[in-house]
């Protein structure tokens, strides 16, 4: 099931995704659970498997797409999760001891087929791409084991964590959270519809070409790792978002190196769930 949320005549909505287009849930539903994290948080998703309460089909050409859950209450993105061949300041990375968290706020996120904002002056000049498979949380999580980690798994999503190179120089933060450069979307996948996280293909394709590809099973840290480890820290919570790492090849680590430009075209796929499209564009000021 793909389940996700978009506007429609200028109306918040969240609904089924089937093909082609998108049932929108019954306005009985939706005056319960005015948003999809509303429905999570009271454990009430199988809801939207029960045809009744869904409306009438709407065809994509009708909708504008948001973020899959518009108001998620945190965005966690692990770094340094994929093997790393090439030198970083002449330097090969070590593959690291720990798993490496940082977060994102809402607002550098940008749903499927808006556009990524260019930064402005200097930025501009080292802003890159990271396709990545991202986990949603379905339910909340808090200390949990390795062994029973995936148990709070709603589903899974497709991410670019927009990143600016030469400001994560100055931190992670700075360097991964400008506004509107990165993505997600195009909805959630939930995981009894898709294979295990390990067997999932991650594509990303600039402008046509293909520059990252990688599975889940590519990970040094297991997703099971990832979630129990962050449930260690503070409690995830129904719509948590986990940003899983990216591999190999994003614009920084190639000869010459790539860095987004006005008018690129991003197309990040996952096996099994979709692809998540988003073109780069210059802002009126930059």
């Amino acid at each position: 099931m793909n389940i996700g949320s978009f506007l429609q005549n200028g109306r918040a909505l969240y609904g089924v995704f089937i093909e082609g287009g998108v049932r929108p849930v019954g306005a009985d539903v939706q005056a319960r659970f005015p948003t999809l994290r509303d429905l999570l948080d009271a454990g009430d998703v199988d809801l939207l498997r029960d045809g009744s309460n869904l409306s009438e089909t709407l065809h994509l050409g009708e909708i504008t797409f948001l973020q899959p859950i518009p108001n998620p209450r945190k965005i966690i993105c692990v770094g340094l999760n994929y093997p790393k061949p090439y030198p970083v300041d002449g330097v090969v990375p070590p593959k690291p001891d720990n798993i490496i968290l940082f977060g994102k706020e809402r607002d550098t996120l940008v749903p499927h087929h808006a556009a990524l904002e260019m930064p402005m002056g200097a930025p501009s000049r080292s802003f890159d791409y990271e396709g990545e498979i991202a986990v949603v949380i379905g339910k909340a999580a808090r200390h949990v084991s390795h062994a029973d980690a995936l148990n709070s798994v709603l589903g899974y999503s497709i991410f670019n964590d927009g990143s600016v190179r030469e400001w994560q120089k100055h931190s992670i933060y700075a360097g991964k959270n400008f506004a509107n450069s990165g993505s997600w979307g195009p909805w959630i996948t939930t995981a009894d519809a898709l294979a295990p996280v390990e067997d999932l293909q991650l594509t990303v394709a600039l402008n046509g070409d293909t520059v990252q590809c990688a599975f889940g099973r590519d990970m040094i840290f297991t997703l099971a790792a990832q979630i129990s480890y962050a449930s260690s820290l503070f409690c995830l919570h129904p719509g948590d978002i986990i940003a899983t790492g990216s591999p190999d090849g994003t614009g920084g680590s190639r000869t010459p190196r790539r860095f987004l430009l006005p008018g690129d075209h991003l197309s990040i796929s996952v096996s099994g769930i979709g692809s998540l499209e988003n073109t780069v564009t210059k802002t009126s000021s930059s």
